[in-house]
């Protein structure tokens, strides 16, 4: 892949799709479908905006995957509906969502766009991965920020953060990260690690917050650096970050392989390549039929013909 790749973290946007378009929309049946149609309108939008020459729509095989819970037991423990024995335990999802999703992966499928989760691996490993094979510039559309580590100007890795819907995106390159958070993206992994992050469940080091965990990577360099520092009586550490940061030292051993979104992920041989027309036309052809897919497919569809 040499030319512009398109990642989408896909399960971000069709909640995001969810929330944001109406459930009065509906098949032919009565069903919702605000999901998988405003999904299509933002992948026709990004596409229109972005005109990316591969896409992939990166799925969580596995959400909240065993090899991170066992590092951190609390990882997203709060989003969990129900657990399963040697299986990936259940998000929790609105109920009118769960039943979207197959439809969306159904039609992707048909249209020909390139689907990819691979077991064990959360989206966005899948993402990281593909981002450190890619040999051109890569847009990563993502409502979490936790993707902001794979940020970097000179590889033309750059995050679309969505603000409203995906036809107001905040283009995150490293000048944002620098100017909202203090660090580069090779930073913001170990800003996150610091900080904490209740919505995944990870709880950082008590007493540090943002602009604390940003100064001392501005005076120590990285996450070894400023452990290094607290070993270090001349660093210039307050007693009570000593303090803290000693305590933590457990959570600081593990965390980054949990924070830190794999790069190494057993990616399937799949062609990435935007298609022109459906990959199956008959199937799609009755997918819009029985879901009532109407104009956010037709309009896709003129899209990618272009």
């Amino acid at each position: 892949m040499t030319g512009r790749l398109m990642l989408l973290d896909t399960a971000s946007l069709y909640f995001r799709a969810y929330f944001g378009v109406p459930d009065s929309v509906k098949a032919p049946d009565g069903t919702p479908v605000n999901a998988v149609r405003g999904l299509l309108d933002f992948i026709d939008r990004l596409v229109k905006d972005h005109r990316p020459e591969h896409l992939v729509a990166c799925m969580d095989a596995d959400w909240r995957p065993q090899w991170r819970v066992d590092l951190i037991p609390t990882y997203k423990a709060h989003r969990v509906a129900e657990e399963h024995e040697g299986a990936p335990d259940a998000e929790e999802v609105p109920d009118t969502l769960a039943p979207q999703v197959p439809v969306i992966e159904e039609v992707l499928d048909a249209i020909g766009i390139a689907r990819v989760g691979v077991v064990g691996y959360e989206a966005d490993d899948v993402i990281g991965t593909f981002t450190a094979r890619a040999k051109g510039p890569v847009d990563i559309v993502t409502g979490d920020r936790d993707l902001y580590q794979l940020v970097d100007d000179a590889r033309g890795v750059r995050v679309l953060y969505p603000l409203k819907g995906v036809g107001t995106l905040q283009l995150t390159d490293e000048a944002v990260l620098r100017e909202k958070y203090g660090v580069d993206g090779r930073g913001y992994a170990d800003l996150a690690l610091l900080r904490g992050d209740p919505s995944d469940g990870l709880p950082g080091v008590a007493g540090i917050g943002e602009k604390t965990a940003a100064k001392l990577l501005a005076e120590f360099g990285d996450l070894a650096g400023i452990m290094a520092a607290v070993d270090d009586p001349g660093a210039k550490l307050t007693p009570s970050q000593r303090r803290r940061l000693t305590e933590a030292r457990p959570y600081v051993a593990v965390a980054p392989k949990v924070v830190r979104v794999a790069d190494d992920v057993p990616l399937p041989d799949v062609g990435t390549v935007l298609p022109h027309a459906p990959r199956d036309p008959a199937a799609l052809e009755k997918l819009a039929h029985r879901w009532g897919l109407g104009g956010s497919l037709q309009r896709l569809l003129a899209t990618l013909a272009r």
